[in-house]
């Protein structure tokens, strides 16, 4: 019987607002893409766990210095021996000479009187063994300090490489997901004349382009914990700051990169065209916005342009809390630039999206 109940054969659910089927629908793709998930996910762990042994924080070690052949060879070897930041070793001339051209030693000493330091002054390892090695040879010759001084080794908390990279790798990858992640699926879509189906259905241009944005923030939380878990468990990073700061910080972000990604398939007609653009936008900031190094080594010259780019700004907000343990007051200003990119490039996205 088709009646049971008072109900009903052919009875269905309503249909929602179109915005929700179409994020749930983003949800399901995402999901159906294992490389995708790849990406978002496993990628940025497993680039955090090399870089943070690779970068491990061992001290400067012991700079390698070669002691030339020569009169005098043995004795200034024995000299150097007695700084133990510095590992001496004889070599011939050209081999001294080729060890330090190649980045195999830091110095070469040239036995002599007065001994000769051989470095390279842009090597800043090597200016440290030049200073290392004249201390070490002058106090072998008798020399002693007027002054006396004492030290006191510390250990600043989020001082180390990898409590600098976790940020760093969190705004890369909110960059990365936010805009590779929506900008493929739109020009896939363009180029499979799905976006032409589409048109016929209930629903505006809005609800289209937010639903991208909507899902991206879905997986945030899940990419979040993630990595920032992974650098607790493993390298014991610490969230100086409030976490729920650092949340609204990553949102902020990720509806900032949405809104670019949307912008940049807005007009792209194939996945090479596609492509491009996206590396036109995403290059500069892994380069520029300190996200495996700091900015400040560019000139300044370049500071405005880089002070500019969204992520460095978000890579500057997210530290500033994780790190420093600044309020969500301080990081405003950058946080303004980040949503003010965000905003921008989602209202011209909307103007210009083309669906065929």
């Amino acid at each position: 019987s088709c009646h049971s109940q008072g109900a009903t054969c052919g009875m269905s659910r309503a249909p929602s607002h179109p915005l929700v089927e179409l994020t749930l629908a983003r949800l399901r793709e995402f999901l159906r893409e294992p490389e995708a998930v790849f990406w978002v996910f496993v990628f940025p762990i497993i680039l955090a766990l090399a870089l943070g042994i690779a970068f491990r924080e061992r001290g400067p070690g012991r700079l390698r210095v070669a002691v030339q052949e020569g009169d005098g060879a043995a004795a200034l070897r024995e000299a150097l021996e007695s700084e133990k930041d510095v590992a001496p070793r004889v070599l011939s001339p050209s081999d001294a000479r080729q060890a330090l051209r190649t980045g195999r030693v830091a110095l070469v000493v040239v036995p002599g009187q007065p001994a000769v330091f051989v470095f390279d002054s842009t090597r800043s390892e090597s200016r440290l063994a030049r200073l290392l090695a004249e201390n070490a040879i002058q106090r072998a010759a008798g020399r002693r300090d007027p002054q006396p001084v004492r030290q006191q080794v510390v250990t600043e908390p989020g001082s180390r490489y990898i409590d600098f990279l976790i940020p760093g790798l969190l705004g890369m990858n909110l960059m990365g997901s936010g805009m590779w992640g929506i900008g493929f699926a739109i020009v896939q879509a363009r180029t499979r004349r799905l976006l032409k189906r589409l048109m016929a259905t209930p629903m505006r241009k809005s609800h289209f382009l937010l639903s991208f944005a909507l899902s991206r923030l879905v997986f945030l939380v899940l990419e979040a914990v993630a990595l920032v878990g992974f650098g607790w468990l493993v390298f014991g990073v610490r969230v100086y700051g409030s976490l729920a700061d650092l949340a609204l910080i990553a949102i902020v972000g990720a509806m900032s990169f949405a809104g670019l990604g949307l912008l940049t398939a807005s007009r792209a007609k194939t996945v090479e065209g596609v492509s491009g653009l996206l590396n036109l936008v995403m290059l500069p900031m892994w380069i520029l916005s300190g996200v495996f190094f700091s900015y400040s080594h560019f000139p300044d010259a370049a500071q405005p342009f880089i002070q500019a780019l969204p992520l460095t700004q978000l890579n500057d907000a997210m530290r500033a809390v994780m790190i420093d343990g600044v309020p969500l007051a301080a990081a405003l200003p950058s946080l303004a630039i980040v949503g003010a990119w965000g905003g921008v490039s989602f209202a011209v996205a909307l103007k210009i999206f083309r669906w065929r």
